[in-house]
C-alpha cells in the first residue's frame, strides 16, 4: 500500500521572517496543484502565489521548490514551501494542506524515517541529524556533522563486511572438508577475527568521549562549608543560581547550571559542604555530594584560603580535579599553591576558567576516528565483542560460525542493516515534527 503523503513545518516554530513547510509522498504533485501552483524545474526556486484549495484566496506569496523522487531527502516526491514566517500565515498554509485529500500531518521524525526506509541514510546518520538539530555547542554540532557524513556508518559497515567474509570462509571449511582448500584459510580468518575484536574493544574503550560531548560533561564543585562553592557557581554562571549566605550548611541539595565552555557542554553542580551533618536533611545533602563527586567527569575542589585545608575534601582530589583557593582578596597569593581566586571580586577567575576549559577539552578530545555517541551503539558493540570471544573459544566450527552470525547481527542493528523494526520507534520518537 502506498504511504500517505505527509506535510509539516520544517523550520522552527514561532514568529520568523521565513518559514519552510515540507511535503513528501506520492500525492505531492496533486497537493501543489491544489494550492494553485505549477511545478517548477527540479531543484529550482520559483516565486508563486499559494492559494487555498477551497476558495482560491491567496494565502501568501513565496518560493516553491520541487524535488522529484528518488533525488530528494526522503527518496519520495518532495516539495518545500518557503513562506513568510508569521503565525497566521503558517497556520493558514498548514490548514490548507490539511484539507487536500490524501495528505496528513507528519509524525515526529517521519521525514527522516522515510529517508531511512528509502536508503537515503542509515540509523547512525538519522540519529546524527537529531543530534545536529539539538546541538547547543560547537563541539556537539561538529560531532553530529561527522556522524552525518557517514564516518560511523563506514566503520561499522566495514567491520560487518569483514565478519561476513570470515563467516563465509568458515562455512566453506565446514561444508567442504574434503576439498583441497589452502592450508592457511582457517588461520587467516581467525587472525582477522582476533584483530577485529581488538579494534572494536579499542573503539569501546574511548572513555565515553562521544557520549560526553553529546550529553555534556559533569563537573562537581566540592569543598567544606563556607569555602565559596556557591559563590563560584554563581560567578561562572553569571547569575545568582545558588543561595549564598554566611551560615554553614546553606546548600543542602545539588544545584545545577548548564554552561558552554570553549564549545563544550558542561553541567556544573554545586554540592553541599563536606562536614559532620547537623541534621538528617544535611546528612542526605552530603551523601548526594559524595555521590556526585564519585560520578563527575571533573571536580573543582574549593578551599577557604583563610582556613586550614579540609581533610574530607583533600581526600577526593585526584587527576581530574582542579584545586581552587578562594578568598584571594584576603590572601597573599605568593603564599598559596593552586588557583587563587576571589569569587567575591572576580580576581583570578579568568585564569581558572581557562584551566577548567582546557581540562574539559582534554577529556573529550575529538581528534582521530569518530567516537560512538549513544548507549544503543555501545550495547550492540559489547554484544558483538562477547560473541566474537565465544567464537574464538568455541570447540566446534559450527558453534563458532553461529557466534560470528550473532556478532554480525549486532553490528547490523547499529546501522539498521537487519532486525531493526523493534528499534525504529525508539530511534525516531524524540525527533521534532518536520524532521
Amino acid at each position: 500500500m502506498t504511504a500517505q503523503t505527509i506535510f509539516a513545518l520544517a523550520s522552527g516554530a514561532g514568529r520568523a521572517g521565513i518559514a519552510v513547510i515540507r511535503v513528501s509522498g506520492a500525492n505531492t504533485r496533486d497537493a501543489i496543484a491544489s494550492l494553485g501552483c505549477r511545478l517548477p524545474a527540479p531543484r529550482t526556486a520559483a516565486r508563486v502565489p499559494f492559494t487555498h484549495p477551497r476558495n482560491a484566496e491567496v494565502i501568501d506569496h513565496g518560493l516553491l521548490l520541487w524535488f522529484p523522487a528518488p533525488h530528494s531527502f526522503t527518496g519520495e516526491d518532495v516539495a518545500e514551501l518557503h513562506i513568510h514566517g508569521g503565525r497566521a500565515v503558517i497556520a493558514e498554509m498548514l490548514g490548507a494542506l490539511a484539507v487536500i485529500p490524501g495528505l496528513r500531518m507528519a509524525a515526529p521524525g517521519e521525514f527522516t524515517r522515510r529517508a531511512f526506509e528509502h536508503d537515503k541514510m542509515d540509523l547512525t546518520q538519522a540519529e546524527a541529524l537529531a543530534d545536529l538539530v539539538d546541538a547547543e555547542t560547537s563541539a556537539q554540532a561538529r560531532q553530529a556533522l561527522r556522524q552525518m557524513s557517514g564516518e560511523l556508518k563506514e566503520r561499522y559497515d566495514g567491520w560487518r563486511a569483514r565478519l561476513i567474509k570470515a563467516l563465509a570462509h568458515l562455512e566453506t571449511v565446514i561444508d567442504f572438508p574434503d576439498e583441497d582448500l589452502p592450508q592457511d584459510v582457517a588461520d587467516r580468518l581467525w587472525a582477522d577475527v582476533r584483530g577485529l575484536a581488538a579494534e572494536i574493544e579499542g573503539h569501546l574503550n574511548d572513555g565515553g568521549r562521544g557520549e560526553q560531548i553529546r550529553e555534556g560533561l559533569a563537573v562537581a564543585i566540592i569543598g567544606p562549608p563556607n569555602a565559596g562553592k556557591s559563590s563560584l557557581l554563581n560567578a561562572l554562571a553569571g547569575r545568582d543560581a545558588a543561595i549564598v549566605a554566611a551560615s554553614p550548611g546553606t546548600t543542602r541539595d545539588v544545584i545545577e547550571v548548564h554552561l558552554n565552555l570553549g564549545g563544550y557542554a558542561v553541567t556544573l553542580a554545586d554540592t553541599a559542604g563536606l562536614r559532620e551533618a547537623a541534621d538528617d536533611v544535611e546528612q542526605e545533602g552530603i551523601r548526594r555530594s559524595l555521590a556526585r563527586a564519585e560520578t563527575a567527569d571533573v571536580k573543582i575542589a574549593v578551599f577557604d584560603g583563610t582556613a586550614p585545608r579540609d581533610a574530607a575534601t583533600e581526600a577526593l582530589v585526584d587527576a581530574n580535579t582542579l584545586v581552587v583557593i578562594n578568598k584571594a582578596d584576603l590572601l597573599d597569593p605568593a603564599q598559596v599553591q593552586g588557583h587563587v581566586i576571589s569569587a567575591k571580586t572576580g580576581a583570578g577567575l579568568a585564569g581558572f576558567l581557562a584551566s577548567l576549559t582546557a581540562l574539559v577539552k582534554s577529556k573529550v578530545d575529538t581528534q582521530g576516528a569518530a567516537p560512538l555517541t549513544r548507549a544503543r551503539h555501545r550495547a550492540a558493540l559489547e554484544e558483538c565483542v562477547v560473541a566474537l570471544g565465544r567464537a574464538l573459544a568455541a570447540p566446534l566450527s559450527e558453534l563458532a560460525a553461529e557466534d560470528l552470525r550473532l556478532a554480525a547481527r549486532s553490528l547490523g542493528r547499529i546501522t539498521g542493516r537487519i532486525d531493526v523494526e523493534e528499534i525504529l520507534d525508539v530511534v525516531f520518537r524524540d525527533f521534532c515534527i518536520g524532521k
